[in-house]
Formats: C-alpha cells, structure tokens, sequence
C-alpha cells in the first residue's frame, strides 16, 4: 500500500491507494472517541474527492472509519447553537447536500463500510455512496434520529432513503428516529450485504471494483405496491401518515409533520424540490423552542453519562449483584442487571415460585427478541445463565451490591439491612428500591450505615430510563459513585437526590396527581382531565396514570409526604371511596376506566362518579385544566432545588422527563419555567391561589428569583 497519497495531518480524512486501484478513505475525527460530521469536514471532504479525481489509478473508494467502535455516530449538533436564524441553519442543510452529492456523483465507485453506528449524518453519507455493506456484529446500528432532537435528516437523508426502500419503512424510521440492527438494514435494502467484520473490508473492495449497481425498483407487496406507486394509494399513505402522526404528537412536534412534507415533495416534484424543502424545513427547525429544549435534554443526558456520582470519586470495582425479591421490581432489576449490565444476579426470594418467577420475567422479555430476530438463542441463553436464585444468603458472600425490592414495609427492610450485613461482604452495598421510605429511616439500625442507599426504578424496569439515587446524611461517596455507576451500567440515566418523603419524582408528581383530583371531584369528566394533559404532552393522563400504577400505591404516598411537608400534601377529601370499593385499577380490572368489553382501558367506567357523589359536567378548557395541574408540580420541583434535594436545574429537568414523562419538547419543569418567565409563574400561581387557596402559594426560591432577576438558565 502507497502512503504517497496521504492527506495533511490536520485532517480529520486520510486516503491511501492499494496496488489494485482501490483507494481506502478513512474517516478518524483526531481527539475524538466517535466521528462526529464538523462544519469544518466541507473543505477537507473537497480536497480528497479533488485528489481522487486528479488520480487515474484510482477505480474505486472504500469509505471506512478510523474508530474501532463506530462508524460515523451523526453530525456535531453543538455547531447549531451558532445559528442566529433559520437562513444559517440552512445554509448548513445545503452545505451537507452539496457535500454528498459531489460523492453521489465521482465517476468511481464509492463503498461504505460500516461497522458500528452508522446515525444521522453518518447514514445520510452512507446513503450518498454507491454501495454499502456492514458488519453483523451487535454494535452495528443504522437510523435517522433527527426527529428526537426536533429536526429532520438535512443532508439529503428525507429524499435518499425513501429512493432506496420501502417509502412506508423509511417514512417509519424518519418519524421514529429509531435505529435497525445490520440483519433489518439488509432485509430493508438500506445494505447491501451483511458480513462478519473480520472480511467486512475485504467485501467492500471487491464491491467497489465493480461499476455502480443500477438498482431495481424495491420489492413490494400486492398493498405497497398500490400505497407507493400509484397517485390515489400514494396520497391516501400520507394523509394516513399526517393523521396518524398529529394523534400521537398532538401537534406538539413541528418535525414529523414537515418530514412527511419533504419525503412527499421529493417523490412528486423530483429530488431538486425535495431537497430545496428539506434545507428550508432544516432551518426553521432549528430555530423552534422544541429543537432548542430537545437538543438541550440530549446535551445534559450526554453530560451526565461522563459525570461519576461524585466528583473525583471513582465507583468501586462491580462482579456481582444480589437482588432481594422476586417480585415485578425484582424481576425487571435482575433483568437489567444480567442483559444491559452483563452482570451476575442472584436473587432471593422467600418462595421458591418467586425465584422462579423473576427468571421467567427475564425468559418471557428474552424470548420475544429471539422471536422477532434480535438476537439468537444462544446470546439469550448466555444471558440468562447470568441469573441464578436460592431462598436463603447462599451464594451472597461475593456479591458487591445488594438490590433490596420488597415490601414498602420499614421493619421488613430494617430486618433485610441486618441480614446483609450478616450474610455478604464487608464492602456490599445495601441498595432499596422503595418509593417513598426515607432512606435515613432504613438506614437506622445499620453496622455500616454509610453503605446504604436508595435505588429507586421505575415501572417497568426494562422500560423506564430514570433512576433515583438516594444518599441519606450518613451515605459516603464511594457508595454513591458505585451506585451511580451500577445504574449507568444498567442502562439507566441516574439522578442523584437527597433524602426525605417522596424523593424528588413522586414528591413533584403528588401535588400534579392531586390537582386532577381536585378536578375531578369538582365535576370535570375524567376523559377530559386526561386528555388536556395528554394534549399539553404527557404520555398519559393524570388518571389513567393512577390506574396504571395501581389505586392502591398512588393514595399509599400521599399520608408519608403529608407527615413530612405538611398541608399542602394533604389527600383529596372524599377520593378514599375509591380504594374502599376495591378499586386498584388495572390489576384488579376495577378502576376509573372499565377493563372489561371491546376497549379495555379506553373507556370511563361511569359508576365512579356515582360512587364519588359526582355529577360530570366540562367547565374548564383543556388548557385551564392542564395549567392548574402542572402549576403545582412546577412549583414543587422549584422547592426541591431550594432545598437541595435535586443537584441542579438539569438534574431536575432530567428527572422528570424520564421519571414521569414530563413533555420532552418543553425541556423539563425548570427549562420550561425558564421559556414562560418566572415573572408569569409566579404570577399565575398567586391567581389560583386566590381562588383554592395556599397550595398554590408560589415557592420563596420563586418569588426571589423574581426579585433578582434570576433564572433556572
């Protein structure tokens, strides 16, 4: 191999010519652990296609990365912060355009080799090659997450990949942001061949020997063939996709909308409109509050990945874990631990049935993924290897952290703390997963109460992003740095709280819960109560979540913050009568919606207002509605950054979003506070304090920032 034709140093792209005419280009961002796409790359990209063109022995490119873990992981958003209108962040869009399609249009035949993530950007370069292959290996992933960060594929991705595949499964992918594995990307035609990464290389200098492929029309069925070739199948698949899409986002994202726009334009007006609506669309986005508050989230949650649980303290080494029931939180944190984590779990269950329940629970979420081809039996059974359980301490000598997840019961966790401490290791941390028990109470009777902490998931484990990490006055930082680097490794985005009733998720979500309550027994029908927060962008609605998590766990948290905080957590008068009928929502299909019928869960079971002596009768716009509610979690999560039960604002906002779905697109309680202006929450919170009284009263850290000036950001 020549190394003649190397580009300068500074470069982030280097080529080198092989004797059989076949130039390997490798991209390797210096400094970098990822390629990243730079605004800077424009030029550098320039000289190298200008060398190849100016070199007769080259017949074909192989573009492969200089990382061992990634191909190209997207574009380096931070350079949108730059932009001062949506005319620069267009010009950015028609930048990369102009970019790929020099490469879309060499007279040799470029190749991508990918191995590892191949996102946004890194796709849409991919997609601007002649031919790609990838490797088969797990860490291979191909997807245009755009959307999640409130934007749209820029560099020509809306227009190439619905050319290239099915229109419905790239119109999926752009709307989704979600990323396929190697095996999908060949079943969709996004590659062209999946191989072991071992001759990936190989393969893709044999492909780019050959000329560029003329490609055939995708392979589609009787119905795809109608939706995406004829003009009546082809409008009815986007006004299906624009009605499908303004349901699920309630008009709250502006991107998905404009991301059909572009993929339809492109494909009735030809790729030259296409892409001209796609730099335009590219640059109102990111001027929208959405993008800014999206890109924010993913800018903290990056941060926070870097971040130990104490600064300069390094967490303790991890090689097994304990898990203490084997109940539905027991058997969701076995899971992470063995599938995300990789780590041994031994759980201990009082009953051999709880044992082995908490594998099944592992078994049943496993074996859906080797049904729908995710994985093989054998990465299945590797996995579950990594579970074992015995109804007493055997085999708990070794581990380094115990996961307790019974009862909400202080005398059975104190007793499970005694246990620990006599059964493991001296080093083992005792970790509980409750909800709402301080973590100082659990603590009490510990020998070693500087290793024991809080660990709160959320339901269900394998689902739920957040997770609490609770320090009581006496918890050291190695146990708090282990902590947060077990539940990293667990795939989870770990915030650390002080400790107290509710923590910080359930204690902002009581007073919200609380609200719609209120609402609800002042005559607002609960269809409407929910739908104003779904509309407003919560997942679900206040009460629907109440049915979700179980009647009885929601009213168990409302007494044990009311004795720490006082009045403003006191229980709605008169919603006792829903417990006291037996109600526990969709575990005992009885609750505020009927679980039996055609629609189980979709409708209002009508007999509660009855029960609660209520006449339904819709007073209040959706917006009221959604306004009281969420005024009163706004208000509480600025009290816990006052006292210190969050670190920061973005801890708070983090928290939120991932713990109860706070809507992504308004950046968390703090940053949304920030956008409305204290001045006006403040001022909306003493309205409603006029009309229901003191629990609207605003915050002191509120009314003083008002007075300094100051903000969350």
């Amino acid at each position: 191999m020549n190394d003649e034709n190397k580009v300068q140093a500074a470069s982030a792209f280097s080529l080198a010519v092989r004797d059989d005419g076949v130039a390997i280009l490798t991209m390797d961002v210096v400094g970098e652990s990822m390629n990243t796409l730079k605004l800077e790359f424009a030029q550098q990209i320039e000289q190298v296609l200008q060398q190849i063109k100016a070199d007769s022995r080259i017949k074909g490119v192989v573009l492969v990365s200089g990382k061992s873990n990634s191909f190209v992981a997207g574009a380096d958003i931070s350079m949108l912060a730059a932009c001062q209108n949506a005319e620069d962040a267009q010009t950015i869009a028609k930048g990369g355009q102009a970019m790929f399609q020099q490469i879309e249009d060499m007279p040799q035949t470029f190749v991508a080799a990918i191995h590892g993530p191949a996102l946004g950007g890194g796709l849409e370069l991919a997609l601007a090659c002649h031919y790609r292959v990838c490797s088969d290996d797990d860490k291979t992933q191909l997807g245009l997450p755009e959307v999640q960060l409130g934007l749209l594929p820029g560099s020509g991705g809306t227009q190439r990949l619905p050319r290239l595949i099915s229109v419905q499964q790239a119109m999926k992918m752009m709307l989704t942001g979600g990323a396929v594995r190697a095996k999908q990307a060949l079943k969709y035609g996004i590659v062209d061949d999946m191989v072991p990464r071992s001759i990936l290389l190989d393969v893709a200098i044999k492909l780019a020997l050959k000329p560029k492929p003329k490609r055939s029309d995708v392979k589609l069925d009787l119905m795809g063939k109608f939706l995406e070739k004829t003009s009546v199948g082809r409008n009815l698949m986007f006004s299906q996709a624009r009605k499908q899409t303004a349901s699920k986002t309630q008009g709250n994202y502006p991107s998905p909308r404009l991301i059909i726009d572009c993929i339809e334009t492109g494909l009735n007006k030809g790729i030259k409109a296409g892409l001209a609506l796609e730099a335009s669309s590219f640059g109102k986005l990111v001027m929208t509050p959405e993008s800014a508050s999206l890109r924010s989230l993913f800018f903290a949650t990056t941060q926070m990945k870097k971040e130990n649980g104490v600064e300069g303290v390094k967490p303790a080494p991890l090689n097994k874990i304990g898990v203490l029931g084997g109940g539905l939180m027991g058997g969701g944190i076995a899971f992470v631990t063995a599938t995300k984590a990789g780590l041994p779990a031994r759980i201990k269950d009082i009953r051999p049935e709880g044992i082995a329940h908490a594998i099944k629970y592992s078994y049943d979420l496993l074996n859906k993924k080797v049904k729908r081809r995710f994985m093989t039996k054998m990465q299945m059974q590797k996995q579950l290897a990594l579970l074992t359980g015995s109804v007493d301490y055997s085999g708990f000598s070794n581990v380094d952290v115990v996961i307790e997840a019974v009862f909400e019961d202080l005398s059975l966790k104190q007793a499970m703390v005694a246990d620990v401490e006599a059964n493991c290791a001296e080093h083992t941390i005792f970790a509980s997963n409750t909800s709402s028990i301080p973590i100082g109470q659990i603590a009490a009777k510990a020998l070693r109460p500087e290793q024991v902490i809080g660990l709160h998931y959320f339901s269900p484990v394998d689902k739920m992003p957040l997770a609490e990490v609770i320090a009581h006055a006496t918890t050291s930082d190695l146990t708090i740095s282990t902590t947060v680097e077990l539940a990293k490794r667990q795939g989870k985005t770990p915030i650390v709280v002080k400790d107290g009733a509710g923590f910080y998720v359930n204690r902002i979500l009581a007073p919200y819960m609380n609200q719609a309550a209120e609402l609800l027994l002042a005559g607002e029908p609960i269809d409407q109560i929910d739908k104003a927060l779904v509309k407003f962008g919560f997942p679900v609605g206040p009460i629907k979540l109440l049915d979700e998590v179980g009647i009885d766990v929601g009213l168990k948290i409302g007494p044990i913050l009311e004795a720490q905080f006082g009045e403003r957590f006191a229980s709605v008068a008169g919603f006792d009568k829903v417990l006291a009928d037996d109600r526990k929502g969709k575990k005992n299909k009885k609750g505020f919606y009927l679980y039996t019928g055609k629609k189980p869960g979709k409708e209002v079971d009508e007999s509660i207002y009855t029960l609660l002596g209520v006449t339904p009768n819709n007073k209040l716009s959706h917006a009221l509605i959604a306004e009281r509610c969420v005024l009163t979690m706004l208000n509480e999560a600025a009290m816990c950054l006052d006292e210190g039960v969050i670190r920061s604002a973005r801890d708070g906002d983090i928290g939120a979003i991932f713990g109860i779905g706070f809507p992504p697109f308004l950046g968390g309680p703090f940053r949304y506070m920030h956008t409305l202006g204290i001045d006006h929450v403040v001022a909306r919170l003493e309205h409603y304090q006029v009309l229901y009284g003191d629990k609207f009263a605003p915050a002191t850290c509120l009314k003083d920032r008002l007075e300094t000036g100051n903000s969350f950001y």
